[in-house]
């Protein structure tokens, strides 16, 4: 019988919030610099460019985060809860947005050392044919 590899819930949950303000990020910075002109162009555009590392972070975070859950591996949940915070300091005024993913990453990070230890305790109790 196979043993069901265990899953961390709060780093998926963190990459479904992270996708889903990836998705709101793009669609909104998008629309804003759409039907624009002369003075308002240029005003979108400085915006953009404000806010492109932030969403280049959150980005990488979220893809971080995605493989930390999917391997079970600690290095990219933890690389995913960091970049998180790093694109809360790249672009201060959208803390709100990546605070919610930055906790539940990193809390997914110290739970998931369990998780792997569990997965192997499981793994080990199994008879192998």
């Amino acid at each position: 019988m196979k043993v069901k590899k265990k899953r961390s819930v709060l780093l998926l949950i963190s990459a479904v919030i992270g996708i889903a303000y990836i998705l709101y990020s793009i669609s909104y910075w998008t629309g804003t610099n759409s039907g624009v002109d002369g003075a308002e162009a240029i005003g979108a555009g400085i915006a953009t460019a404000l806010v492109f590392p932030h969403l280049i972070c959150a980005g990488l975070a979220v893809i971080f985060n995605i493989l930390g859950w999917t391997m079970n591996h600690r290095g990219f949940a933890l690389t995913g809860a960091v970049l998180y915070a790093v694109a809360m300091i790249l672009f201060p005024l959208y803390f709100f947005f990546v605070m919610i993913e930055m906790v539940l990453s990193f809390v997914g990070f110290a739970k998931l050392k369990k998780i792997i230890a569990q997965n192997e305790s499981a793994h080990a109790k199994t008879p192998e044919k």
